[in-house]
């Protein structure tokens, strides 16, 4: 276990390296001139190459990437030129609205996705399959941001029920909080509910076609047992892998869905940041998310063995 978590870690900090240079040298490529966006619309050349040479925009692309690195390795990301804020503290602002956010999406989409699932193999070809099927083929095919105005129109506009915008820190009110959240979570947990309840239930047909399975049956155990204690658990390990890559689409869906609801988090920020060619801003989020992604398939990695410990870890096979 040890060698796996040591093998994985190299993989995953070459991994960054590779990212961070990849993040630097795209965001060059951004149309636009920082020092002039640093400087103003007024201000005259004089400045201009003044702020250059102030923040080294002159020297080197390689000098540049060399510099920030440095830099990022002892947590400073440089300041955000259009708030002057320290990127560190931006993101701390801003991130743990977008995992509330994420957590909240999580919560809806496997509270959704694993019954549902479960229930649409175990009664394969029947009208649960169906409507299981048929709802996880709308949940795909829904764009978010419809989805998002018509919830809208209907809890905020015509019912009233719900703040059509906006943002309350947990902390201040737990209800209001969850009423402004709601909405955006259920956008999101939808949409990812639909991709794992397919997986779920492609995972568990698969399983309970398994010799185990027909065993414990012809052992005379009952059907939810043999459901809940065996068929489930080892039919999660393709669902966590997916759930582990669809981080990322519910990363990228949250741009979307924060810009509809009007939430401050992680995911606005990124579009205002590149709206604004915030350079350093853009570099610090992106590298931040990259990290994100790469711990979490790390996690990913680790939670096959705790799920179904026969896997392989480290190129040797636990005995059971």
């Amino acid at each position: 276990m040890f060698e796996f978590l040591v093998q994985r870690a190299a993989i995953s900090v070459v991994t960054l390296f590779v990212i961070s240079m990849v993040v630097f040298t795209g965001v060059r490529m951004i149309p636009g001139d920082p020092a002039r966006v640093m400087a103003g619309t007024d201000a005259d050349a004089a400045g201009i190459e003044a702020i250059r040479e102030k923040y080294g925009l002159s020297d080197p692309i390689a000098l540049q990437y060399l510099r920030w690195v440095g830099l990022a390795l002892r947590g400073d990301l440089g300041h955000s030129i259009r708030t002057r804020q320290s990127v560190i503290d931006t993101v701390a602002m801003k991130l743990p609205i977008t995992i509330e956010l994420a957590f909240l999406s999580l919560l809806i989409a496997v509270g959704i996705a694993i019954p549902a699932g479960v229930l649409a193999a175990v009664r394969r070809n029947t009208l649960w399959d169906m409507l299981a099927s048929g709802a996880s083929l709308s949940g795909v095919s829904i764009p978010n941001f419809w989805l998002g105005i018509m919830l809208i129109l209907f809890f905020s506009v015509q019912l009233g029920w719900l703040p059509a915008s906006g943002f309350v820190p947990i902390w201040e009110s737990p209800l209001d909080n969850l009423r402004r959240m709601i909405m955006p979570a259920f956008v999101l947990g939808t949409a990812l509910a639909a991709v794992l309840m397919r997986q779920t239930r492609n995972s568990m047909i698969e399983v309970m076609s398994a010799d185990y399975i027909r065993t414990a049956y012809s052992k005379g155990l009952a059907s939810r047992a043999v459901v809940f204690r065996h068929a489930i658990r080892n039919s999660l390990i393709p669902v966590v892998t997916i759930l582990g890559l669809q981080m990322g689409a519910l990363m990228s869906g949250a741009v979307v869905t924060e810009q509809i609801f009007v939430v401050p988090g992680f995911g606005r920020l990124i579009v205002e940041s590149v709206f604004t060619r915030d350079y350093p801003l853009v570099q610090g989020v992106v590298l931040i998310t990259a990290s994100s992604y790469v711990l979490i398939n790390l996690l990913v990695d680790v939670s096959y063995s705790l799920l179904n410990p026969r896997i392989r870890i480290g190129g040797t096979a636990r005995e059971s």
